[in-house]
């Protein structure tokens, strides 16, 4: 664009050397003069561009971020949310990224998968933008009559390493220890083998010890036996705000309560962003770049704080 235009101004300089400045005793501007100013006028401002069913662009995901996409989808075409549920059908975390390598979706809004991801982009010579547009945080829940209310991250490891197998070594009754864990391409999963784990080995759990949605993992805790000796993790966005943690307690880690202001902050310990990703490909003007600088725009984080995510700003 750029070179295009300093072109253009010397070709019209050349122009005017050839045929001169003057206008023929007319006292008009010469028809190169005027062209060559009307060449360094600021370009005409770029019309909004309108989403419609038509141009909007195919979206994939996590769980935990379709709704924050169902709402973007009811923003931008101006359709209820009802309406537009269907756009927003998230195949979770790692299996997205597949699909918009594969050119079956044209948007994420996810959280960061397995690492192993990243080298199956590159196998495939796929080269993504990704831009941190939320927050969230990895968070430990338990069921409400379980009197212990804060752990720290030396017990949790040793919680999910299988070394602490009772609730009376951290603080609680005598009883054993239930450690719901996720599935391996589970975003919440990742989150947890990242920031907690941190190159720990987890033990490996029964099968029926990991559950494969969040809802399923939320009611394990919820109802397992029928007692308070369950503990399993899950995001902040699911527990606090989708009202999943009903009957059960979310727990401080350090005696740091995961809240919006500590986890914008970084005081609660174990935060990670959400992600908008596009393909690399996608020109300036296509609806999925577009939609992807909105969702980092002022609007976009203002919809990210009404829906209960955690903005970046």
């Amino acid at each position: 664009m750029k070179i295009r235009f300093i072109a253009a101004a010397l070709f019209l300089a050349m122009l005017l050397f050839v045929f001169g400045c003057s206008d023929g005793g007319t006292g008009e501007t010469p028809a190169a003069e005027r062209a060559a100013s009307e060449a360094t006028q600021a370009p005409v401002e770029r019309k909004e561009f309108i989403f419609t069913r038509e141009n909007f662009p195919r979206m994939d995901g996590s769980t935990s971020t379709a709704p924050l996409a169902e709402a973007a989808a009811s923003v931008l075409l101006g359709e209820p949310r009802e309406a537009v549920a269907e756009l927003a059908m998230f195949n979770r975390t790692t299996q997205s990224f597949r699909n918009l390598a594969n050119g079956e979706t044209d948007i994420l809004i996810v959280s960061e998968p397995v690492p192993e991801v990243f080298e199956e982009l590159r196998m495939q010579g796929f080269e993504i933008e990704i831009a941190p547009i939320a927050l969230d945080a990895l968070v430990f829940i338990v069921n409400t009559e379980n009197p212990v209310n804060s752990l720290n991250l030396r017990q949790l490891q040793r919680i999910y390493t299988g070394q602490i197998t009772n609730w009376s070594e951290v603080g609680g009754e005598n009883k054993e220890i239930i450690a719901f864990q996720r599935n391996a391409e589970a975003g919440s999963q990742v989150l947890m083998e990242k920031l907690v784990m941190q190159g720990i080995s987890m033990s490996e759990p029964p099968m029926h010890y990991m559950p494969q949605g969040m809802g399923e993992l939320i009611t394990s805790i919820q109802g397992f036996d029928g007692s308070a000796n369950a503990i399993g993790y899950t995001v902040f966005f699911f527990a606090e705000n989708m009202g999943m943690a009903h009957g059960l307690k979310i727990i401080d880690v350090d005696g740091v309560s995961p809240n919006p202001e500590t986890i914008r902050s970084g005081e609660y310990p174990f935060t990670n962003p959400y992600f908008a990703v596009i393909g690399a490909h996608e020109p300036e003007d296509s609806p999925a770049r577009i939609m992807w600088q909105w969702l980092q725009s002022a609007q976009g984080q203002a919809l990210i704080n009404k829906e209960g995510y955690v903005s970046i700003r």
